[in-house]
């Protein structure tokens, strides 16, 4: 017991965190707007620390589950984590395009950030490094398809018939991932997965060091756990953030980024050690994986909660996020079409990210 306490501790010092934040929750609004910058940036320290035994735990799971249930498990514990500190941080603040600008960060971050800098540092190491294009063709096409039916297209109806289409939406993006999930599970699973000859010792290898820690049941409740003190921390987090920020000018899609960038960041460093043992199918899976499911999992969540309200968001996305969405699943959709990754397709991502990001800071 004593040993699993122990490697569990970045996990479990998210509850002396949340403790210390509930009790001095006023003192800290009160001390000023430095003092509440502080205690954001702690608890986001604490908050993606917890997240990292989550994912840590999603791993065990995947190693266990083998592909493509492995990425599964791995972006829906991360979706669900991002879903929860989205859903608290709208109690706290009256930016009306913070979902918007979160699934779009999400987005960039995914393709862009972690498949890019994935296959350039993978494809300097390794050369052209191979994987299932089925996977790749059936993730852009349902990625083009959900992010146009849920942040294009509201741009073109009209406000009063608004809540007709958010329950439409809703309907839609339940029905593509039902199929989606019935084809990743079911009799096209194979378009997910990539046979490693070479690599199926070490396979086995994961998958028996998987079962040295503990039964599934423990990594499951460990999981949920972990998304309940997430979601605790991210409630003081959200309230120390906005009042930190009131009145500074820093850019609206800063609290977006920063949302998505706790979310993305276990997904980050196991796409990086897949792409660094030559396993692009895991990195695929993972980048292209979550970026579905942020879109296709979070707009029924918050397009329901418009409906419950009666306060709808602004999901239309701006001419300036269409064109770099457009120009990120072109490239994409280039880049995954032969089966093959190198470093120049992931340079021409990773430079999509940091055009995205300078675009963050100028406010567009």
């Amino acid at each position: 017991m004593l040993k699993f306490l122990r490697g569990e501790i970045l996990l479990l010092q998210a509850v002396p965190a949340a403790l210390v934040a509930y009790l001095f929750e006023h003192a800290v609004m009160e001390a000023g707007q430095v003092f509440a910058l502080m205690a954001a940036a702690v608890l986001i320290v604490s908050i993606a620390s917890a997240s990292m035994r989550v994912a840590h735990h999603a791993e065990i799971l995947a190693a266990k589950a083998g592909e493509p249930y492995g990425t599964m498990i791995l972006t829906l514990s991360a979706v669900l984590v991002e879903v929860l500190i989205l859903v608290i941080m709208m109690q706290q603040t009256q930016q009306p395009t913070l979902v918007r600008d979160t699934i779009y960060s999400a987005v960039m971050l995914d393709i862009n950030g972690i498949l890019g800098l994935a296959a350039l540092l993978g494809g300097l190491k390794h050369g052209e490094q191979p994987y299932n294009d089925d996977s790749g063709r059936t993730y852009s096409v349902m990625i083009l398809t959900a992010m146009g039916i849920s942040m294009i297209v509201p741009d073109f109806v009209p406000k009063e018939s608004w809540h007709y289409y958010s329950a439409f939406t809703i309907v839609a993006m339940l029905a593509l991932y039902a199929v989606f999930l019935k084809m990743q599970v079911g009799q096209h699973s194979y378009f997910f997965s990539y046979r490693y000859p070479k690599m199926r010792a070490g396979a086995e290898q994961s998958a028996a060091d998987a079962e040295e820690h503990g039964p599934t049941a423990l990594s499951v409740g460990v999981i949920l756990a972990g998304v309940a003190v997430i979601g605790l921390l991210a409630e003081f987090m959200s309230a120390f953030l906005s009042d930190g920020l009131e009145g500074t000018g820093a850019p609206l899609a800063l609290t977006a980024i920063l949302v998505a960038a706790i979310a993305a960041g276990p997904e980050i460093l196991t796409a990086l050690r897949a792409a660094l043992k030559n396993r692009m199918q895991a990195v695929v899976n993972i980048a292209l994986g979550a970026s579905l499911s942020t879109v296709i999992l979070t707009v029924p969540v918050v397009e329901a909660i418009a409906l419950f309200t009666g306060q709808p968001f602004t999901m239309a996305m701006t001419p300036v996020q269409i064109t770099m969405v457009a120009i990120t699943l072109v490239a994409a959709a280039i880049n995954v079409s032969d089966g093959e990754t190198n470093a120049i397709e992931g340079m021409t991502h990773f430079v999509l990210f940091a055009t995205f990001i300078m675009l963050s800071f100028l406010g567009l």
